[in-house]
């Protein structure tokens, strides 16, 4: 896991922001990845409430890996599109003020036919915040939905170069019925962020998450496969269904350390 840092969401201990930090601090975690939209939203933040999340972040020696900014419509839609591209611009300059270099995103559903209107307008969407990602210091990492890895690739070589990068969430792509490893063979080289989480598939469809090396992900596997696209960046702790998260967070530290 060399060149390869350690996050985790604040979100998912459910603690208040600052006990979360000084708690991922104690679980040996390098960074954080707060949640734009949820947690702490960036139209709401005051000059001195930033001064005071820098504050707190110093105090415990944390980073920001990542911003999530993820909505429930991508930007492959075009309900509301101008109030949520609005919006996402506010939270790169969110994520530029922390110092982060990673904000994460929805893609929505990506049309397989390259003459659908939908993929130029997103084709257009992307090229404006693309503008204001490289102007402001942080590149966009879309999570991709059900589209398959090739797709997904297919379109992005139709952007310029350093547009759009990818957020390799496992979980997501188990619930997809898509195989982690063959996302990383087809996609690795436009991987920004990875998120260390961990699922099985379920019998009725989706996915179910587990502690991380419990599932289907392979992180071994993952890992080898990223470090053969160079990646040297964050790997991002979730752990949304949990009764012991912080236990289940330190455990997760460990098993990726010790890889």
């Amino acid at each position: 896991m060399i060149g390869l840092r350690i996050a985790a969401q604040t979100s998912c201990l459910a603690q208040p922001f600052r006990k979360a930090l000084h708690t991922l601090t104690s679980l040996g975690c390098e960074g954080v990845q707060i949640d734009a939209r949820a947690e702490v939203r960036p139209a709401e933040l005051s000059d001195t409430g930033l001064r005071q999340l820098r504050k707190m972040l110093a105090e415990t020696n944390l980073r920001v890996a990542a911003v999530a900014f993820l909505t429930r419509r991508g930007l492959s839609s075009a309900d509301e599109l101008d109030r949520r591209v609005e919006a996402t611009v506010e939270a790169l300059r969110f994520a530029s003020r922390l110092g982060a270099r990673t904000l994460l995103c929805t893609l929505g559903t990506l049309p397989a036919d390259e003459s659908a209107p939908q993929r130029a307008t997103l084709a257009d969407v992307l090229a404006m915040l693309a503008a204001h990602s490289h102007r402001l210091g942080v590149r966009l990492a879309a999570q991709t939905g059900t589209a398959t890895p090739r797709v997904v690739v297919d379109f992005l070589a139709t952007l310029p170069e350093g547009s759009l990068g990818l957020d390799l969430h496992p979980a997501q792509l188990i619930a997809h019925g898509i195989a982690p490893h063959e996302f990383v063979e087809v996609a690795g080289q436009h991987i920004a962020h990875v998120h260390a989480v961990d699922a099985v598939p379920d019998p009725t469809g989706g996915s179910t998450e587990v502690e991380l090396g419990r599932g289907t992900a392979d992180f071994p596997t993952l890992l080898g496969l990223l470090e053969e696209h160079a990646y040297r960046d964050w790997l991002t702790i979730e752990r949304r269904h949990s009764s012991q998260p912080a236990e289940d967070i330190a455990n997760a530290v460990q098993y990726l350390r010790s890889l």
